[in-house]
């Protein structure tokens, strides 16, 4: 295994900014990104795919998401609906459970923190923590969402 952090994609790099000047690797290969939002799979929970329905149209529309990133997305909606379920499993029977003689932690806990590990790894992956989404340089955002833009230069 290599030490260090991963070298960032350069279609990443190209989104994001190359603010080290680090070399391009112009032999990656390259993946398009996609232009429509793909349709959730037929087997995520309902709370996941109202996640999907929500981050989805944002990655295609800032040219974030590719096909070989839908893994990454079904896996972050899926871990979503699981926190979601384990969160809702504390707040009705509590932090801890009763077990064969004793009180011991709630295994929804346990679901709600690992969810959580999945949702932070694969949610930077795509963007999505403000980290992450800090360093993206999405093209043309600066202009669509300045009001002021055509007031510069003028008397």
């Amino acid at each position: 295994m290599t030490r260090g952090r991963k070298p960032k994609p350069s279609h990443l790099k190209a989104i994001q900014g190359n603010a080290g000047k680090r070399g391009i690797n112009h032999d990656e290969p390259q993946a398009e990104s996609l232009t429509e939002v793909p349709l959730p799979p037929e087997w995520l929970d309902p709370i996941g795919i109202e996640m999907w329905e929500k981050i989805a149209p944002w990655l295609v529309g800032s040219k974030i998401l590719t096909d070989s990133d839908i893994p990454n997305l079904e896996v972050y909606c899926a871990a979503y609906a699981r926190w979601r379920q384990a969160e809702k499993d504390i707040a009705k029977n509590g932090i801890t459970v009763m077990g064969m003689n004793s009180e011991v932690k709630n295994p929804a806990c346990t679901v709600a923190n690992e969810s959580l590990k999945q949702m932070t790894t694969f949610g930077s992956a795509l963007g999505l923590d403000p980290a992450s989404r800090a360093r993206l340089a999405v093209p043309g955002a600066k202009e669509a969402k300045n009001p002021f833009k055509d007031l510069v230069g003028k008397k």
